[in-house]
């Protein structure tokens, strides 16, 4: 088994899947928020190589099946699907291997467990032969349910976990992290903004100088580079979704992982800015 230690690069902008088995570029994409296939094709040669993709992705549809054909063995396909019966799950599979012309697909997450999606033991089977077929690697899910991802991440049929963390919510580090190092499922982690929340200027929030800084900090405090990165210093996670509007977003996030690991002085702040907004009942922003 692949330790958590070991599992990542000693560049920090990348990082070796388990059970996948492969090395990604620590940002993934996922492109259901704007960017189009050429969008795609340009990430593809700045390295990227994890893709996020389900039936309604029209628009990057065409972008990842060329990548892929390219260059099959050096890029993670990650199909977000769903599914309450096994029948459903494998339909939807193999609709997704004829749809990006491949013989198999990197993971397939059920999406949404428990809200569009069921862990019953009708679907597991059929994972569990898909995966035994060659046409998916390995079984995933996204989930909000916490308590219940750490479960899943000690005892289940799982190889990756897609969760919310950020600095807002940071409640996965006591309820699923520490549960990892028995099986190591990988970690995606997606919403690194908060929906917006932790980069537009509130009304209301005092923060100290940021570390090193004799000025006092600006609102926002949080850009989204920062934000990235707060989620890509923890060990515990694999790569971080981004599912920007546009070529300028994709570049600018980008440039989070070129800068690297923030030091723990800068992790406290951010953290401490996170909570600040998690206590707000009400958002008043600054215009």
């Amino acid at each position: 088994m692949t330790s958590k230690k070991d599992s990542f690069d000693s560049n920090f902008s990348f990082s070796h899947l388990p059970v996948i088995e492969k090395r990604v570029f620590r940002m993934g994409i996922a492109g259901n928020y704007g960017i189009d296939s050429s969008d795609i094709e340009w990430a593809a040669d700045q390295g990227a190589n994890y893709w996020v993709w389900g039936a309604s992705f029209k628009k990057v549809t065409a972008g990842i099946k060329e990548t892929i054909r390219k260059d099959r063995e050096n890029n993670v396909v990650s199909f977000l699907g769903w599914g309450f019966f096994g029948w459903q799950v494998r339909q939807s599979i193999e609709k997704a291997l004829s749809k990006l012309n491949t013989d198999y697909l990197d993971v397939f997450k059920l999406g949404w467990l428990g809200r569009t999606s069921s862990y019953s033991r009708g679907v597991i089977d059929s994972l569990l032969k898909l995966k035994q077929e060659g046409k998916i690697k390995a079984i995933g899910t996204s989930i909000h349910d916490r308590k219940r991802a750490g479960q899943l991440a000690l005892d289940s049929e799982l190889d990756l976990l897609m969760i919310r963390y950020n600095a807002k919510h940071t409640g996965a580090e006591e309820d699923i992290f520490p549960h990892l190092k028995q099986r190591n499922p990988c970690v995606v982690s997606y919403t690194a903004l908060a929906w917006q929340q932790l980069i537009n200027p509130v009304k209301g929030i005092e923060m100290p100088p940021w570390p090193g800084s004799k000025e006092s900090a600006q609102m926002p405090p949080l850009t989204p580079e920062l934000c990235y990165r707060f989620v890509l210093s923890n060990p515990n996670v694999h790569l971080a979704l981004t599912g920007p509007k546009n070529r300028e977003q994709l570049k600018m996030n980008f440039r989070a992982v070129q800068q690297g690991a923030l030091a723990q002085e800068e992790l406290d702040w951010i953290r401490q800015y996170g909570q600040l907004i998690r206590s707000k009942k009400k958002f008043d922003y600054i215009k």
